[in-house]
């Protein structure tokens, strides 16, 4: 493992970093703290210093989304102002306004030097492509788009962008769900999609290296002649990118037998925002020292570009028994689950989808699903083929007991990937239902759903919205979608406080913020429901080991002690 002092030197950094929080919604920063005196004010009525003091975030990807989406754009270019849901637009205009000018005809020219015409993205109107990822709620633009070919072109952007003090976003796919790649007070984006090189497959160690822009699908397409596959599948496989997914530390619904994100990767090459290239982790599993690599997966794009992977192979299963469950109601569906898990199996997946999902999917793909069920569970059974047969029959058992009113099992493979098409293109489905939709991500152990799935149904009423379900039932990572109308002023406040109740519930049944979009700008408001004010400044100084000025996916993750989290809001689609 190779990684510069810059990082290494804990001593300095660590000195550094030292915060110490008052009561008066300030950062007091030590006098020898990157040469700065005496306090930062970060009370709300403070003007912002964009890009020196607030947590970021590398959204390059998501999860369910499927994540390739590694940081968002900051812009104080167009329309679209709004305000916050707080009502707090006069901070967001400090921002902007903050953000603006930063990229002079001087940047403009270092930097055509370096990618040249073809790598950048100046005009207004295409800029609007990367306004939002697939968190659509809220939009911002960034000045200026990067697309950069090599890990030496990011170095060298990233070196001028730390000679300048300018903040920047990375970008993958853009499939991330959290707003992630929101620019907020970065007005430049660097998207990673021209890098997409395989660049070494090593089958006899099971690894194989490639670059950020890679898609997920495409790693698994590219051994699976030899029999091996990536693992992790994100709904949003065949668009999310490697770089998105590491940022967002992104799942899917195998992450139940076979783990998330970061459970296969064995190293990264990263870009400090500094501009240093290093090297963290090892070709082995194992590795001595602080597991750096772990720190990295799920950092939201926070400390620095990720522009090559070393990932983990593993051996395809030799055969599938993929089960549909079809039940009458949905709390019978989730009690199936915990059923399966407690008699000792674990299915490669087990997925489950309401009756409101069940009938745009239907509408959408014709596959074959019962329209009128209340919901169904699609069970995934993988392996060595001798005993699948064997457990089939037992979760076939266990989910007629759970009040199954129908099981059907997949006859070939044809059969099976209609199925799976299905369930991973529920969320484009979602758009016949409604102008707009809001992914959540919360998490309940698995006891837990019939118990979220009462209070979704409560929240639902109560903001008078319609909510479906789609989850990762087997290890009780839920996606409540919220539909709503952005024309409607008073409904968009609505699904963003369904969203929040929805992750409040989640908290207080002993769940956690998100499984697998990640926090971004959209739960940013939630954390301290988890976290008290030390956790949340112990992880402001793990990010400043690796960017100690902050200007790495400013504005993301961490609300800033003591001050409104909707302090940097984004311009939203409507006004609130």
């Amino acid at each position: 493992m190779r990684i510069g002092a810059s990082v290494l030197d804990f001593a300095t950094v660590t000195d550094a970093s030292h915060i110490q929080i008052d009561g008066s919604g300030r950062n007091r920063i030590d006098a020898d703290s990157q040469g700065v005196v005496g306090e930062t004010d970060l009370s709300p009525s403070a003007s912002e210093q964009v890009g020196g003091d607030h947590p970021g975030n590398e959204s390059s990807s998501g999860k369910e989304g499927g994540g390739g989406n590694g940081g968002g754009p900051v812009d104080g270019n167009s329309g679209n102002r709004g305000s916050s849901v707080n009502g707090d637009s006069g901070n967001r205009s400090a921002v902007e306004a903050n953000q603006r000018g930063w990229v002079d005809a001087g940047v403009i020219a270092e930097l055509r030097e370096m990618i040249g015409d073809d790598g950048m993205v100046l005009r207004a109107t295409e800029l609007k492509v990367y306004e939002c990822d697939g968190w659509t709620i809220e939009k911002s633009s960034p000045e200026i788009l990067l697309r950069p070919r090599t890990t030496a072109e990011v170095s060298a952007i990233l070196k001028l962008l730390h000679r300048r003090g300018i903040p920047f976003v990375p970008r993958g796919a853009g499939t991330g769900l959290s707003g992630g790649c929101l620019p907020l007070g970065a007005p430049v984006m660097i998207c990673t999609s021209r890098m997409n090189h395989i660049l070494e497959v090593d089958y006899t160690s099971r690894r194989i290296a490639v670059e950020s822009g890679v898609v997920n699908l495409h790693v698994t397409n590219a051994v699976k002649g030899r029999g091996m596959m990536y693992a992790p599948d994100p709904s949003s496989q065949v668009a999310c990118t490697i770089g998105g997914n590491v940022a967002e530390n992104s799942g899917g619904p195998h992450t139940l037998k076979y783990g998330v994100t970061t459970n296969h990767v064995l190293g990264v090459e990263m870009v400090l925002p500094d501009g240093e290239i290093v090297e963290l982790g090892s070709p082995t599993e194992e590795c001595c020292g602080y597991d750096l690599v772990g720190a990295i997966v799920g950092s939201e794009g926070t400390t620095g570009i990720v522009t090559r992977a070393t990932l983990k192979l593993t051996r395809a299963p030799e055969a599938y028994r993929t089960l549909l469950a079809i039940f009458a109601d949905i709390e019978n569906a989730t009690r199936a689950v915990s059923a399966i898990i407690a008699a000792g199996i674990i299915p490669g997946a087990i997925e489950m989808m309401d009756q409101m999902i069940i009938r745009a999917v239907e509408a959408a793909f014709h596959a074959g699903l019962p329209e009128d069920a209340g919901a169904v569970l699609i069970i995934e059974l993988d392996g060595i083929a001798a005993g699948l047969d064997e457990h089939a029959r037992a979760v076939t058992e266990l989910v007629r007991e759970a009040g199954a009113n129908e099981v059907r099992l997949a006859r070939d493979d044809a059969e099976r990937l209609i199925l799976w098409k299905a369930r991973k293109r529920a969320f484009g489905a979602v758009g016949r239902l409604a102008p707009n939709y809001a992914t959540q991500d919360g998490v309940v152990p698995r006891t837990r759903l019939p118990d979220i799935l009462r209070a979704i149904i409560e929240i639902s009423h109560r903001h008078q919205l319609r909510i479906g379900n789609v989850f990762h039932a087997g290890d009780g990572n839920i996606h409540p979608i919220v539909l709503y109308d952005e024309r409607d002023a008073d409904e968009t406040r609505r699904a963003v406080e369904a969203g929040r109740d929805i992750l409040k519930a989640c908290v207080e049944m002993g769940g956690s913020l998100t499984g697998e979009h990640g926090i971004g700008v959209e739960k940013m408001a939630e954390m301290p429901l988890i976290f008290s004010p030390e956790d949340l400044a112990v992880m402001s100084e793990l990010r400043r080991v690796f960017d100690p000025d902050q200007r790495a996916n400013p504005n993301k993750i961490i609300p800033l002690p003591g001050a409104c989290v909707e302090v940097a809001a984004p311009r939203r689609q409507v006004a609130l």
